[in-house]
């Protein structure tokens, strides 16, 4: 067997050696071009803010109507005006005049509205639908009479209702604890006429495994909700048994809801103020007023008339820019009687 042994010379050893550095910095090179990924913080897009659908009733005093519109009119919302068949020429004229400035503004069919009937809850029903079949870019449906006025602009309101996507206001009170004295307004068989309610009235028994509720008639709800009210089955009974009740606006809404998977997301506000003067003392009267809306959180304040104080008017001006209190919503409730609603 013939063994063969190679001898490298030194120098030859050298240029291979150098050969591979050069071969391995070039590939450390090549690695140390490729992107490498970078940790960063990626800003989530900002969420939209709600559309609202308005929903306004009004009788008369069609100056009054035109300052609530001017106040919470955007292009980009919805509003639906409702004139009540018993106000006079001159105020349906003038607001029909007005609002065919705004291609947003519609004006549903006139009804009789008796406020003590079914009317009242049946104008709001026909209000729903009529909206949710206009448009799909609305959230939320938010009622108001013509002599309401908003203690917030739009944009505060606006990111108020973003923030709490989902939740429906509405006054409630479980009618037989708090106010038995009103029982008898769902517990006797009441008739609606042209004008007035029928004063031939009989007693019958309440719906069964339903706890009636009682509250205001001001709301703000989720579109889901009028969706519901409109369109689903159940409702059906409650509507057939409240359209012979005495002032359903006050519980019809808060019975159903506060029966059915809505009671979840059932807040107990309407975010509403209320202008109520006495007839003696209506000075100390005011200036409470005014302390308790230096505090609130409230969203709207009814009913503005002429008589009203200029105090409370200039106030409102004030706050329309200011930035929503925040609010203990369980501190208030406790605190909170149902005769005292503010």
């Amino acid at each position: 067997m013939i063994i063969i042994i190679l001898f490298v010379p030194y120098a030859h050893r050298r240029i291979i050696c150098t050969v591979r550095m050069i071969k391995n910095s070039v590939n450390m090179q090549s690695y140390s071009t490729i992107p490498q990924p970078q940790s960063r913080n990626i800003e989530k897009p900002p969420v939209p803010r709600v559309r609202i659908a308005y929903f306004i009733m009004v009788h008369q005093r069609p100056e009054a109507f035109k300052m609530l519109l001017e106040k919470i009119y955007t292009r980009d919302q919805f509003y639906l005006v409702h004139i009540d068949r018993k106000a006079g020429s001159e105020t349906t004229e003038a607001i029909q005049q007005h609002v065919i400035q705004y291609p947003n503004v519609f004006i549903l069919e006139s009804t009789n509205i008796v406020s003590e009937g079914f009317s009242m809850i049946q104008a709001e029903l026909n209000a729903m639908r009529f909206l949710l079949n206009a448009s799909t870019q609305w959230d939320y449906l938010i009622n108001l009479s013509g002599e309401d006025l908003p203690l917030r602009s739009q944009d505060i309101i606006r990111q108020f209702l973003t923030v709490h996507t989902g939740r429906n206001y509405i006054f409630y009170y479980d009618q037989k604890f708090y106010r038995p004295d009103t029982l008898q307004r769902i517990q006797n068989h009441f008739t609606e006429l042209t004008h007035k309610i029928s004063s031939l009235v009989y007693k019958r028994d309440f719906m069964k495994e339903v706890t009636p509720y009682i509250g205001g008639r001001w709301f703000i709800f989720t579109r889901e909700t009028c969706s519901f009210l409109t369109n689903n089955e159940k409702v059906m009974a409650f509507e057939d048994y409240y359209l012979h009740t005495l002032l359903p606006a006050e519980s019809f809404f808060q019975t159903v809801l506060m029966n059915t998977e809505f009671t979840d997301i059932l807040v107990n506000d309407d975010k509403r103020a209320h202008i109520s003067p006495p007839i003696i003392g209506r000075d100390q009267y005011y200036a409470e007023l005014l302390t308790v809306l230096s505090g609130s959180n409230n969203l709207f304040i009814g009913k503005i008339t002429e008589k009203t104080d200029d105090r409370i008017i200039r106030y409102i001006d004030h706050l329309y820019l200011q930035p929503l209190h925040e609010v203990d919503e369980i501190a208030r409730e406790l605190k909170r009687s149902p005769g005292n609603n503010n």
